[in-house]
């Protein structure tokens, strides 16, 4: 079904149900008959895409040329440009509140986005040439990922929650990275893959504690998106220990909890990814069934023939399950 048939469908429920009046649809048919095209959203996307090339741009200039310019200067350099922005922000920012606000300019939003990420090539910088917290290379990932939290909250802004959470995900050890993924670290490091689970559990509990408080709770998808990557990728992974079977429960007990949230919070992206991890995670239960099971090696002949349906009506049942949601949540938004 296209986008402009749902909007059509979804303006004649509006019209059935008289929460709208006949004039009212016939408004809205003529203004969708217009076919006006807004820019916002692409004008958005070259804004993040300006800050990302602006800071990279910064960092590339600094390994070519850190003979040249010196260490000083750089550093001078990237503090009075933080210094900047971060005064530009705070001057506009409406001050913090706990539910959803932004700034009258969206500029002010990746303004504040290039100073979080230039405060973190900052203190990584001070780390890295002059070692001023020691042997304490924690808190050059700490400090960076207390800014972006503080800033997350004050200027309320979901790109910065990201980078605070990937901070303090690697301030215990995860490298939230696909070569992390391809090394598979959590399978070398147990007590790396019991750090993930309890951070993601931890992200869970703040969800429930925002939700109740009233607190950012548009937030939450954030939360809970890492926390749903994180223990189920660490469960996963940790299928192969001899203890798999509190890891099968674990991650069976995180796929339901996440598949009725995705349900309440109405988060299509939450639901697929949570049924991905689910049909993994089954599937690698039901290989060690037949592996501890001692079957007769000639019934594995007409079972793996019949493994391609098996995958075919796995297929067929993703979609008519997402087709589902879909249904369902739009019925319950109108």
């Amino acid at each position: 079904m296209s986008i402009s048939k749902f909007k059509e469908e979804a303006t004649e429920s509006l019209l059935e149900k008289e929460l709208i009046t006949i004039d009212q649809f016939e408004q809205v048919k003529a203004y969708r008959n217009l076919n006006l095209f807004s820019l916002h959203t692409e004008l958005k996307l070259f804004l993040y895409a300006s800050v990302i090339l602006f800071t990279t741009g910064i960092g590339i200039l600094i390994y070519q040329n850190i003979d040249s310019i010196g260490h000083i200067a750089i550093l001078a350099f990237l503090l009075l440009v933080i210094v900047i922005c971060f005064y530009f922000c705070f001057k506009n920012s409406i001050g913090f509140k706990k539910q959803q606000t932004q700034f009258e300019n969206p500029i002010f939003d990746y303004l504040i986005l290039a100073a979080v990420l230039l405060s973190c090539i900052f203190v990584g910088y001070l780390q890295f040439q002059y070692a001023i917290f020691g042997t304490h290379y924690g808190l050059a990932t700490v400090i960076p990922t207390a800014i972006a939290f503080f800033c997350a909250y004050y200027f309320d802004n979901k790109s910065i929650l990201s980078i605070a959470i990937t901070g303090l995900a690697a301030y215990i050890g995860l490298s939230v990275s696909p070569q992390s993924l391809l090394q598979n670290e959590f399978n070398d490091n147990n007590t790396l893959s019991y750090s993930a689970i309890s951070l993601g559990i931890s992200l869970v509990i703040w969800t429930i504690y925002s939700e109740k408080n009233d607190l950012k709770k548009h937030f939450n998808l954030v939360f809970l998106t890492f926390a749903l990557h994180i223990i189920s990728i660490a469960c996963i992974n940790n299928l192969s220990d001899s203890y798999w079977g509190i890891f099968i429960l674990l991650l069976a007990g995180s796929c339901y909890y996440f598949y009725r949230t995705s349900y309440l919070i109405k988060s299509v992206s939450l639901f697929v990814f949570t049924l991905i991890y689910a049909y993994i995670g089954l599937n690698i239960f039901l290989f060690k069934l037949l592996e501890f099971s001692n079957i007769n090696s000639e019934l594995f002949i007409p079972l793996f023939f019949l493994v391609p349906f098996y995958f075919i009506g796995s297929i067929i049942y993703f979609i008519r399950l997402v087709k589902q949601f879909n249904k369902k949540t739009n019925h319950d938004s109108i």
